[in-house]
């Protein structure tokens, strides 16, 4: 990556990017990353990368399913799931698969410092959820 470029990244949705530890961009989603920033408590964006980042590779804590806000990701059975309306959904490449009650603990994936960000009801210039998240 040669310095000073930009990297384009490209998720399924902005939930997916939020589990994977990302935040807006400061230059082309100004808006979000200031309103981002609020929520999270930070005022730096190396700050707020830098935790970002720590609770990305750190350890994973285990919690309820019913204490996290939608669009948290967890892990359970090996796989990735998202929280959402009281369910968990399977998360795939292509979009979100099956459905189960979202009952019990599971692996928290999503940084802890994204959830009070999704808390908020997060709505940003890029869909929040893919299309699939929404049909049964």
């Amino acid at each position: 990556m040669a310095p000073n470029r930009y990297t384009g990244l490209f998720f399924l949705d902005e939930a997916t990017a939020f589990a994977a530890g990302h935040r807006p961009c400061a230059e082309c989603r100004r808006e979000d990353y200031v309103r981002f920033m609020e929520l999270v408590g930070e005022t730096r964006a190396d700050d707020v990368d830098e935790r970002l980042h720590a609770e990305r590779l750190g350890e994973k804590p285990e919690r309820a399913l019913a204490s996290l806000p939608d669009g948290a990701f967890v892990l359970r059975d090996g796989e990735p799931w998202l929280v959402l309306g009281g369910e968990l959904l399977r998360w795939t490449p292509g979009g979100y698969a099956e459905r189960r009650p979202a009952t019990g603990r599971a692996t928290l994936l999503t940084p802890p410092s994204v959830l009070p960000v999704l808390a908020s009801g997060w709505n940003g210039v890029v869909p929040f959820l893919h299309p699939s998240a929404r049909t049964r």
